[in-house]
C-alpha cells in the first residue's frame, strides 16, 4: 500500500489527452512500469484506442499477445484491463494486424437519439398563410418546434422576408419595359449595346424622416440599465418631409472625385414666430414648423425656387448647355412636364432643364428608393435629434457625409435591375442582383455601364408592341 502510494506521488495519473504523442516501447521505464492505476472512462477518443492498439502490437508475437501484456498496457495507459482486451479483439478482426488497422469506436453511429426523419416536401401543400414562424408551422404539421429549428439550421427549410410590392397591370409592365429600353445606348455596334451614363438625369423624390422610430435596437453591458424613450402618442412621432435630389457622380481616370452628384436635400417647412411665450422660447421667437400637406403649388415653388438654383450652382460647368432631365414619379402633387410656369424658369442663364416622369409604381427605377433614402435615414438615426431642427441639421449631414462612391454603386444598381425587369417581362418579381460592387472597385475593374444582350432588348421591344 505504501509502495502504491508512493508511486502514485511520483508520477500522478498519466493524462489520456496526451496518448496521441505517448510513445509506448518494449523498453518500459521501470518507474512507469509500477503505475496501477485503473481510472474509468466511459469513452476513449479514436486516438487514444489507436495509441492502445499499437501498444499491443508490439508486445505481440505472430499475432499473440504474451502473457500479462494486456495488464501491462491497461496499467501504462490507466485504463481498464478488459478495455485493452476489448480494442485487441477489435483489431483482430482484420485479417491484417498493422498500425493501420482501424479500431475507432463504434458508439458514435449508434448512441444518441435517433434521428426523425421528416419529408419536408409535403411543406409545398401547407397555405403559405399557415407558415409564418416556427409555432403556426408545428401546429399544422404535429412536428415540435425544436424539430423544425434543427432543419431550418441545417437548410432543409430556409427563413424569407417578404414585402409587399406594387400592383403591377398590363400597362405598367409595358411603360416600365419602354422606359428601360430609352435608357439603352444605340452606338454604331448592335452586337454591343449598354445602358447610357445617366449622368445628366436628376432623380426627385420627397419622404418623410421620422426623429426615432417606434422600435430600437441597442446593445448594452450585461449589468447596464435599459433605456427609457417615451412620446406622447406612437402614431404621431415627430417627422418632417425633404425633397432630395441626385444624379449619378463622376470620376477621372484615377478614381479622384469631380462630382459628388448630390444636388441637395431641402425640408417643407416654415419659419413663424411664437404666438405665446413659454417655458422654452418667449412669445414672438422664430419657430421651425413642418408643412404636412404638400400640394402642386409647394411642390413647384421648391423645384423653381430650390432645386433650380441648386443644379445651375453644383452642375459642371462642362456640361451646363446639355439637356438635364429631372425626373419624378407621377404623385398627383408632382407637376406636369409641359408647366409653363417651370418651363419658363428651366432656361435660364444658358441651361437645358426638361422633366420627365418614371413609369407608374415602379419605386425601382429611382435610385433614391432603390437605397439612398434608406442609407441616409440609418445615418440619420445615429444622430439622436431631438427637435425638428435638430432632425433638420442630422438629416442634411447625413446627405453631406454619404460617399460619391456608394452613390455611384447605386446607379450600377440601377441599371441591373433594369436589366432585371426585362427578363422578368416588366415584372418587378426578382431581386435585385448583386454584382460584389465592392471587390470590383478595388480590383479597378468596376464598370461605368452595363451591357445588354441584344437578345433580350429584342425580346422586349415585340413584347411592347
Amino acid at each position: 500500500m505504501a509502495e502504491q502510494c508512493n508511486s502514485r506521488g511520483v508520477l500522478g495519473e498519466i493524462d489520456l489527452n496526451v496518448l496521441p504523442t505517448l510513445e509506448a516501447t518494449d523498453e518500459v521505464d521501470d518507474t512507469t512500469e509500477k503505475v496501477n492505476t485503473h481510472v474509468s472512462r466511459k469513452n476513449l477518443t479514436n486516438e487514444q484506442r489507436q495509441a492502445i492498439f499499437e501498444s499491443l502490437l508490439k508486445r505481440s508475437v505472430n499475432g499473440q499477445l504474451k502473457k500479462n501484456t494486456t495488464s501491462e498496457v491497461a496499467q501504462l495507459f490507466s485504463v481498464s484491463m478488459r478495455t485493452v482486451q476489448r480494442i485487441w479483439q477489435r483489431g483482430k478482426e482484420n485479417e491484417v494486424l498493422d498500425s493501420s488497422t482501424n479500431v475507432s469506436s463504434r458508439k458514435a453511429l449508434n448512441c444518441g437519439r435517433k434521428r426523425l426523419e421528416i419529408d419536408v416536401s409535403q411543406f409545398r401543400n401547407i397555405p403559405l398563410r399557415r407558415r409564418t414562424s416556427l409555432r403556426s408551422l408545428s401546429a399544422v404539421t404535429n412536428l415540435s418546434v425544436t424539430t423544425l429549428f434543427r432543419r431550418l439550421k441545417e437548410g432543409s427549410i430556409r427563413r424569407h422576408s417578404n414585402a409587399i410590392k406594387p400592383l403591377l397591370n398590363v400597362e405598367n409592365m409595358k411603360a416600365r419595359i419602354r422606359f428601360c429600353l430609352s435608357m439603352i445606348e444605340h452606338g454604331n455596334n448592335p452586337s454591343c449595346l449598354r445602358f447610357v451614363t445617366m449622368e445628366n438625369i436628376i432623380h426627385v423624390d420627397e419622404k418623410w424622416f421620422y426623429m426615432t422610430k417606434q422600435s430600437e435596437k441597442y446593445y448594452l453591458l450585461p449589468d447596464e440599465d435599459e433605456p427609457l424613450r417615451t412620446c406622447k402618442s406612437k402614431t404621431f412621432i415627430t417627422k418632417v418631409m425633404f425633397l432630395a435630389a441626385v444624379t449619378r457622380p463622376r470620376f477621372d481616370e484615377s478614381g479622384n472625385e469631380l462630382f459628388s452628384g448630390k444636388i441637395g436635400i431641402f425640408p417643407f417647412i416654415n419659419k413663424e414666430p411664437a404666438r405665446r411665450s413659454s417655458k422654452n422660447r418667449s412669445a414672438g421667437t422664430m419657430e421651425t414648423k413642418t408643412i404636412n400637406s404638400i400640394n402642386k403649388e409647394i411642390y413647384r415653388s421648391y423645384i423653381i425656387e430650390k432645386l433650380l438654383p441648386a443644379i445651375r450652382d453644383k452642375w459642371p460647368r462642362i456640361d451646363a448647355g446639355s439637356p438635364i432631365f429631372i425626373q419624378q414619379d407621377n404623385a398627383k402633387p408632382h407637376i406636369g412636364l409641359d408647366d409653363e410656369y417651370f418651363q419658363s424658369n428651366a432656361t435660364k442663364d444658358g441651361f437645358d432643364i426638361r422633366l420627365i416622369c418614371q413609369p407608374p409604381n415602379s419605386l425601382d427605377m429611382n435610385v433614391l428608393d432603390l437605397g439612398f433614402f434608406n442609407a441616409i435615414q440609418g445615418l440619420q438615426y445615429q444622430q439622436a435629434p431631438n427637435s425638428i431642427d435638430a432632425l433638420i441639421e442630422a438629416v442634411q449631414k447625413s446627405f453631406d457625409e454619404y460617399l460619391p462612391t456608394k452613390l455611384n454603386h447605386t446607379f450600377l444598381t440601377l441599371q441591373s435591375c433594369m436589366i432585371s425587369i426585362l427578363k422578368a417581362r416588366g415584372s418587378n418579381k426578382y431581386k435585385v442582383p448583386h454584382m460584389k460592387k465592392h471587390s470590383l472597385e478595388r480590383q479597378n475593374c468596376l464598370p461605368r455601364q452595363l451591357d445588354v444582350d441584344p437578345a433580350l432588348i429584342g425580346e422586349a421591344i415585340a413584347q411592347c408592341q
